[in-house]
């Protein structure tokens, strides 16, 4: 049985309410003003307490606010003789669940069973929420713990692959073989940064790209500069997430058109590889990746395998895009879009 607590200064209102509600369901208890009944609330645990609004000593609003203040606060139901309708705005601003306007006769407690009913019933699926809420960021805590955890042994093990990959490409003899391998090496690396920047930044699903891209960007040129033939790589990027696969297919398609015109766009010496990537709109990125070197006259770099391009295309594809080139960039210029997610 649910459990009330009324307030009320008029002892003949307490006896007819005591009988009343308990004729309906109710287990009630009662005071005689605001004071005790709050002594009373703080001690017992109320589903409900209903608060008289003209009262001696301190009136219902004052009750109410003290009532509000307890560490586990009931809901509350304002009862007034007054049909003012500020005295029912000020009980609502002040935190009560509901209003009933008190008059003579067996239909005001009809109103006041319904009223009672309806904020218990309200107060109940409110916890059962809440209840459910908590519960959910407990198992999504959990779940992005398993994650993180996931990303972190997967970007290790990728780094130890791709430390294998360098070791390989190391002990062969042959240049094309070995380039194969440094390709191969770098791409690897690429991925692997997706999953370090998951299980570092606090978000196991979205990657920052402008962190990650920074990273990359930065291995790339202390992979492709040397002291005779120096690159100058730059970036500029706009604060943009990606989720998860998004961001790995936008990597690799960096490092292979950053790689292609670190190897072909300058043959005569160094030379500078811009990457830019930026938002248009509420829900498309932009990527730009220029040189100012000797240009290309098809996909396919001059001296390349085609499977760099290969892998672009398919990039681009999981992307729901193409590359494109710009005809009028004195270099090479490759620009794709496509939707954040």
């Amino acid at each position: 049985m649910d459990r009330i607590l009324y307030i009320d200064d008029d002892e003949g209102i307490r006896r007819l309410a005591s009988r009343a509600l308990a004729r309906r369901g109710w287990d009630v208890t009662t005071a005689d003003g605001g004071e005790l009944g709050v002594r009373i609330a703080a001690e017992q645990r109320f589903n409900l307490v209903a608060v008289d609004h003209y009262m001696p000593g301190i009136d219902g609003l004052e009750t109410l606010a003290r009532l509000r203040e307890l560490p586990d606060p009931p809901s509350v139901v304002y009862v007034t003789g007054s049909e003012e309708q500020r005295v029912a705005v000020a009980a609502l601003r002040a935190g009560a669940s509901d209003y009933v306007v008190k008059s003579v006769g067996d239909d005001f407690f009809d109103l006041l069973d319904a009223s009672f009913r309806a904020v218990v019933a309200r107060a109940r699926l409110e916890k059962q929420k809440t209840t459910a809420e908590e519960s959910l960021r407990v198992s999504n805590a959990r779940l992005e713990a398993l994650l993180a955890e996931v990303n972190h042994r997967v970007a290790n093990s990728l780094q130890l692959v791709s430390a294998m990959v360098r070791l390989q490409a190391g002990a062969v003899a042959d240049p094309a073989a070995r380039n194969a391998l440094d390709d191969t090496q770098r791409r690897i690396s690429a991925i692997a940064q997706v999953h370090r920047r998951l299980y570092t930044g606090g978000d196991v699903e979205q990657v920052d790209m402008r962190e990650y891209l920074g990273t990359l960007v930065d291995e790339l040129a202390e992979t492709w500069s040397t002291v005779e033939r120096p690159r100058a790589l730059r970036l500029a990027a706009d604060p943009i997430r990606l989720p998860t696969d998004r961001a790995v297919s936008l990597g690799v398609i960096v490092t292979e058109l950053v790689s292609n015109a670190c190897k072909y766009a300058y043959p005569a010496g160094s030379g500078e590889v811009r990457v830019g990537l930026h938002r248009e709109g509420d829900d498309v990125f932009m990527l730009a990746v220029e040189d100012d070197g000797i240009g290309m006259t098809g996909e396919i770099a001059p001296g390349g395998t085609g499977v760099g391009t290969k892998l672009i295309r398919a990039m681009a594809q999981s992307l729901q895009t193409t590359v494109e080139y710009d005809p009028a960039h004195r270099g090479t210029r490759a620009i794709v879009r496509a939707a954040l997610v």
